[in-house]
C-alpha cells in the first residue's frame, strides 16, 4: 500500500480493491484526472465518482443533508452512490457543482482513503473493456511503456454495482424532495422509495 500512497499523493494513479471490482484512484485534482482519463481512454464528458471513507469525509467535499446520512446508514455500506451539491466547483470530470460520492466498504479501500483522502472510484479498466477482479491484473492492463500503475493487492468479489441516486436539496421543502434513482444497482429503486415514504 505504501507505494500506492506515495504515487497517489504526488498526483499519480493507483488501483485499489473495492467490494465489487478494482477501482482506479487519483486525488481530485485536474492534473491527476488528466492522467486517469488518459490511462482509461475515457471521454472528458463522462464524469467519475469519488470514494470516501466516511460521511464525515464526504462533508469536506459536499453538502450532506441529514436525510442523506439516514439513507446511507439504512442501506448496506457501499451500496449507494449519491450525487450531492459540491461545496466548491470541482473539475467538470468530477461533476462540477454536483459530485457523486460513495462511502466505500472494502476495509483496504477505507484504510487507503483515510490516509490519502477522497479518491476517484471509477473501474480500473480501459473504457469499453471488461474489468478484471484481481487488482494486479487490472493495474497491468492500464500500464504503459512509460507508466507502471501501482496497485494495492486484492481480489474483488464482482457482482452488482452500487445504486446511483441524485439528491436535490431545496429550501423550504422536505429533506427527501428531489431524490431520483439514476441507476438501479445493489439496492432496488422500490427499496429506496419505500425507505423515503417511511421517513415521512
Amino acid at each position: 500500500m505504501e507505494e500506492a500512497i506515495s504515487v497517489l499523493s504526488q498526483g499519480g494513479c493507483a488501483v485499489y480493491p473495492t467490494s465489487t471490482q478494482p477501482a482506479l484512484g487519483c486525488i481530485p485534482e485536474s492534473s491527476a484526472l488528466d492522467l486517469l482519463y488518459s490511462l482509461k481512454g475515457r471521454g472528458r464528458d463522462q464524469p467519475v465518482s469519488l470514494g470516501v471513507s466516511s460521511v464525515e469525509q464526504a462533508r469536506e467535499i459536499a453538502y450532506v443533508p441529514k436525510g442523506v446520512e439516514d439513507l446511507l446508514d439504512f442501506f448496506p455500506k457501499g451500496s449507494i452512490t449519491v450525487v450531492l451539491d459540491s461545496k466548491s466547483s470541482l473539475d467538470s470530470r468530477l461533476g462540477g457543482d454536483r459530485v457523486a460520492l460513495r462511502v466505500v466498504s472494502h476495509e483496504v479501500a477505507v484504510s487507503l482513503i483515510e490516509r490519502v483522502g477522497p479518491l476517484t472510484a471509477t473501474s480500473a479498466n480501459l473504457s469499453g473493456s471488461a474489468p478484471y477482479l484481481d487488482t494486479s491484473k487490472a493495474a497491468r492492463s492500464l500500464s504503459t511503456s512509460n507508466i507502471s500503475v501501482p496497485y494495492v493487492s486484492g481480489i474483488c468479489g464482482g457482482g452488482i454495482p452500487s445504486t446511483l441516486i441524485s439528491w436535490q436539496s431545496s429550501t423550504g421543502t422536505p429533506d427527501a424532495t428531489g431524490m431520483k434513482v439514476l441507476r438501479e444497482g445493489l439496492v432496488k429503486e422500490r427499496e429506496v422509495f419505500d425507505w423515503s415514504k417511511n421517513r415521512i
